[in-house]
């Protein structure tokens, strides 16, 4: 069988007379060819189902790029035999939308269905997602968004409401190897060309792409392309031109949506499990992916109080020196700067003591702000409020031996309460030996004076 170049004019698929890229052209077109998601499109599962049944319904597909949110909308519409369109959230307007579902309403009286498919639907502000409600409602459309952002933050709750959310995952290294493999043989690919790479590459490949279809496939043409070109046709991936295509992995990260604060999140919770290698890895994670070096700084300096606080004093002032070193110098040379601190961070004592106290106080205020301030502790800067007793009885805690006044400064319902619990933890051990002391002498028998 005769081989063709990739090169060669008279190949169909041809690159240099298409200019279609190769993620374009190896769309599935049915769901035999589509990879990966089946969760959702296995055998009795539940999407998979409707579209045996043809039983779609307006449907969010929310997930990553490159996972096949489009090719699945497509597909979805091939099977149902719907007029399809396609929407884009970026340069479509009211205008457009109205055009639109005046063309459904026509299509429907002729008992022709209309698919609208929205990307990026979460760019669509509140006004231009409220235009497709009453479409919605009345079924004059089945619609079906695609969205890289949680749908519970950026979907009108109305138009959510009347759509099932699907959940669509990252391709797996098994699945983006199984579809490169068929790129490599159809002829929307490179099936007309002798490719030689080596054995794994495209594993390399499926690897590198971070689960992203779209990324995979770019990968390969681009190795393709710049491959070396016998005299017979073929072509030759070097190692060192895969190398230089896959560059580093693509980081998946959305600075202002849900996986912003899964990664926060993430180094949170490693450095109060005291896990420095995995805080570091989060770290790198979001600093590689443009994460601004002050965002991650204000997270440490809340983390040095919420769960080190008194147990280790000088996490605080490690935290605060971190974001002071991130403001000067930026980044790169501000990420061994947070390194450090996340490190010492990790390995510090812990207790959340002070989020504890603060919480149960802050409940207290809450649902009991009508409690006053205690006349012995008021301020009296006018006569007026002198002679209502504003500060009768105060006793000047540096004049006491003990340097503690006989007082008590909760209002009479809460007087008892307790909001610092030391752990004694670390330096904690310290803080809470005075407060023992200081709790016992303020409460010993011969205490005298008004409660106040």
């Amino acid at each position: 069988m005769q081989q063709l170049s990739l090169f060669d004019p008279s190949n169909d698929y041809s690159p240099s007379r298409t200019f279609v890229p190769l993620a374009d052209r190896m769309r599935p077109e049915s769901l035999a060819d589509y990879v990966g998601q089946k969760h959702l499109l296995g055998e009795g599962k539940l999407l998979r189902q409707m579209l045996e049944k043809d039983q779609v319904c307006s449907m969010i597909f929310w997930g990553p790029p490159g996972v096949g949110k489009t090719t699945l909308a497509r597909i979805i519409a091939g099977r149902t035999k719907s007029d399809f369109v396609n929407f884009s959230a970026v340069t479509s307007g009211i205008r457009e939308i109205k055009e639109i579902m005046k063309q459904a309403e026509e299509n429907r009286a002729y008992g022709i269905r209309t698919l609208v498919f929205v990307d990026e639907i979460h760019r669509f502000n509140k006004a231009q997602q409220d235009a497709f409600l009453p479409y919605v409602e009345k079924g004059s459309i089945t619609l079906i968004g695609a969205t890289t952002e949680n749908p519970s933050f950026e979907i009108n709750s109305a138009l959510l409401s009347r759509c099932k959310v699907f959940v669509l995952k990252e391709l797996s290294t098994e699945d983006l190897t199984q579809m490169l493999s068929r790129t490599m043989a159809d002829r929307r690919g490179f099936g007309g060309t002798t490719v030689h790479m080596e054995e794994g590459a495209l594993s390399v490949i499926a690897s590198f792409a971070n689960g992203d279809a779209r990324t995979a496939l770019n990968i390969l043409e681009m190795a393709v392309l710049n491959g070396e070109i016998s005299p017979d046709g073929s072509v030759t991936v070097q190692q060192e031109t895969l190398e230089q295509c896959v560059g580093r992995k693509t980081l998946l990260y959305d600075k202002k949506g849900e996986e912003h604060y899964n990664l926060i999140s993430a180094l949170h919770k490693s450095m109060r499990n005291s896990d420095p290698d995995a805080a570091v890895y989060w770290l790198a994670r979001m600093l590689e992916a443009g994460e601004d070096p002050l965002f991650i700084a204000r997270r440490l300096i809340r983390f040095a109080s919420e769960d080190i606080g008194l147990a280790d004093s000088q996490a605080l002032q490690i935290a605060v020196a971190a974001y002071q070193a991130c403001h000067f110098n930026g980044m790169p040379e501000c990420n061994l700067n947070l390194t450090q601190a996340v490190v010492y961070l990790s390995l510090a004592p812990r207790s959340n003591a002070l989020y504890r106290a603060y919480e149960t106080a802050r409940k207290d205020a809450l649902t009991q702000l009508s409690e006053p301030v205690p006349l012995v502790i008021r301020n009296a800067p006018t006569q007026l409020m002198d002679d209502l007793h504003y500060g009768e009885g105060y006793i000047y805690a540096h004049d006491t031996k003990e340097k503690i006044a006989l007082m008590n400064c909760l209002p009479e319902s809460l007087k008892d309460r307790r909001y610092y619990l030391p752990t004694g933890e670390g330096a904690e051990a310290f803080f809470q030996e005075r407060l023992e002391q200081s709790r016992a002498f303020r409460q010993s028998d011969n205490q005298q004076g008004e409660s106040c």
